[in-house]
C-alpha cells in the first residue's frame, strides 16, 4: 500500500521560511518520475506549484519561482518542497503528488502566512 506523508507545515510571518517533507512508503521515489506539490487555498481550486519531470529536472508556477525549491533524498525516500520569502497569498494545504503506475496523493500539511 503506498502512503505519502506531508509534514512540515506551520505558522509563519511574510518573509519567513518553511520546509515541507513528503515521506513515501510501499513506493521508491527513486523510481517515480513525476512528482508534484500541489496546494488549495481556502475557496480555490488546488493549483500545481512545483514538480520533478523526467529524474531531477524540476518546474514551477511562475508566482513561486525564485522562492521555492523542490528537491529529492532518495535515500530517505522524501521530497521536500523549501518555502523561502512567503507571502500571505500562500497560504493554503500544501500537498504531495507522485505518478507511476497509479496517481497518489497524502494527505497535506497546512501553511499559514501572516502579514
Amino acid at each position: 500500500q503506498v502512503q505519502l506523508v506531508e509534514s512540515g507545515g506551520g505558522s509563519v510571518q511574510a518573509g519567513g521560511s518553511l520546509r515541507l517533507s513528503c515521506a513515501a512508503s510501499g513506493i521508491a521515489f527513486s523510481n517515480v518520475n513525476v512528482i508534484n506539490w500541489y496546494r488549495q487555498a481556502p475557496g480555490k481550486q488546488r493549483e500545481w506549484v512545483a514538480g520533478f519531470r523526467s529524474g531531477d529536472r524540476t518546474n514551477y508556477v511562475d508566482s513561486v519561482k525564485g522562492r521555492f525549491t523542490i528537491s529529492r533524498d532518495n535515500a530517505k525516500n522524501t521530497v521536500y518542497l523549501q518555502m523561502n520569502s512567503l507571502k500571505p497569498e500562500d497560504t493554503a494545504v500544501y500537498y504531495c503528488n507522485a505518478i507511476a503506475w497509479s496517481e497518489y496523493w497524502g494527505q497535506g500539511t497546512q501553511v499559514t502566512v501572516s502579514s
